[in-house]
């Protein structure tokens, strides 16, 4: 099979960790004989000095050309204080997902067996739950304003809005994928307070009558927030809106001992999907073959398993990755006191190695 990924390899460290994650595709493509075409697109800060704009002109379009996309990571201080939307990476991220209709990011958080020490809680090792977040709808694409009053001084808002399209379809999401995995689905909504949350669970409840194989509950944010520190174990797949989900998955991400292990994708309806690791672009430690390239490399899996159907590979990737851990090799942000550490380029390596 041969398929087309556009890599944007973005700002600090991303260009590092996708250059791995490249190795490993090729790599894949060895073993199980497939060919990958890449397409380099210009995104973030890194777009801001070429040529002005966070999100250039096009860039949607040369990602539709694509099976799937590859993103490192934006942003970093010197782009951070720009008043101007086209000047700011984070206005980026937010136009490709609604450009390209991923509504649907889905995280991850798996304990990796070597590392259940680096778990911060004392009690629960069992961690493997998969966060589906909404991710083009909600409060950060509602309306915003501000403006003065009379006695109170300035005043700003965000609107927090739903439709039941939007709803039902990253609803109907969460029920297919817990079906794929333990039949066991969370939704997350604040519903005792706000009028979205509780349109959110009328849907919610009306989808669950159409999947009865799948245990189902509600949750509220401050409760979920709490039961994620409490006793992840009991979480298997997780729904919720925006914000929520921007909350509670990096909340989550870190209960698993290291932010550099993560994945993430962002689907829709249609290709291509965009994966890419949690972490930021670390510019502090880029360009100095430290960086952990693993969460972009799981990302890689991700696409096969989700975007081209292909979980054998998927699988070799993720086994190749515990197999690195299992030895005892890391990279500086997972090693304990005096623990060898190795670089970003000498990760990639023993990863290839294994597959």
């Amino acid at each position: 099979m041969n398929y087309k990924i556009a890599l944007i390899k973005g700002d600090g460290i991303g260009p590092e960790v996708v250059g791995e994650a490249v190795k490993v595709m090729d790599a894949i493509g060895e073993k199980f004989g497939h060919q990958f075409e890449y397409v380099d697109i210009l995104m973030g800060g890194c777009a801001i000095d070429a040529v002005g704009k966070s999100y250039p002109d096009g860039t949607a379009e040369k990602c539709r050309a694509c099976d799937a996309v590859l993103l490192g990571a934006v942003g970093g201080p010197k782009w951070g204080h720009s008043t101007d939307p086209d000047k700011r990476p984070e206005t980026a991220l937010l136009s490709i997902r609604k450009d390209l209709g991923l509504y649907a990011n889905l995280r991850p958080a798996a304990l990796r067996p070597a590392l259940a020490e680096s778990c911060p809680l004392k009690n629960d090792k069992n961690i493997d739950l998969m966060i589906v977040r909404e991710l083009t709808g909600g409060v950060y694409f509602g309306k915003r304003d501000r403006y003065q009053t009379e006695d109170r001084g300035e005043e700003a808002s965000d609107l927090m809005a739903y439709s039941e399209k939007e709803i039902e379809r990253i609803g109907r999401r969460g029920f297919e994928l817990a079906r794929l995995r333990s039949k066991k689905l969370a939704s997350v909504d604040k519903a005792n307070v706000l009028e979205t949350s509780r349109l959110w669970r009328q849907i919610m409840h009306r989808l669950a009558e159409e999947y009865p194989d799948v245990a189902y509950e509600d949750v509220l944010v401050d409760n979920a927030a709490m039961q994620l520190v409490r006793d992840p174990g009991q979480f298997d797949v997780v729904v919720t809106e925006n914000m929520f989900g921007d909350i509670l998955s990096d909340e989550a991400s870190m209960i698993t001992g290291s932010i550099g292990l993560l994945p993430s994708a962002s689907i829709g309806d249609t290709a291509p999907g965009l994966y890419e690791p949690i972490h930021g672009s670390a510019p502090d430690i880029a360009g100095q073959d430290k960086a952990n390239p693993i969460a972009t490399i799981l990302s890689v899996a991700m696409m096969f398993r989700y975007s081209f159907d292909l979980p054998a590979e998927a699988k070799a990737i993720e086994e190749a990755v515990d197999a690195v851990l299992n030895e005892g090799w890391r990279t500086a942000d997972i090693a304990k006191p005096g623990e060898e550490v190795i670089g970003t380029v000498k990760m990639g390596e023993l990863i290839r190695a294994k597959l």
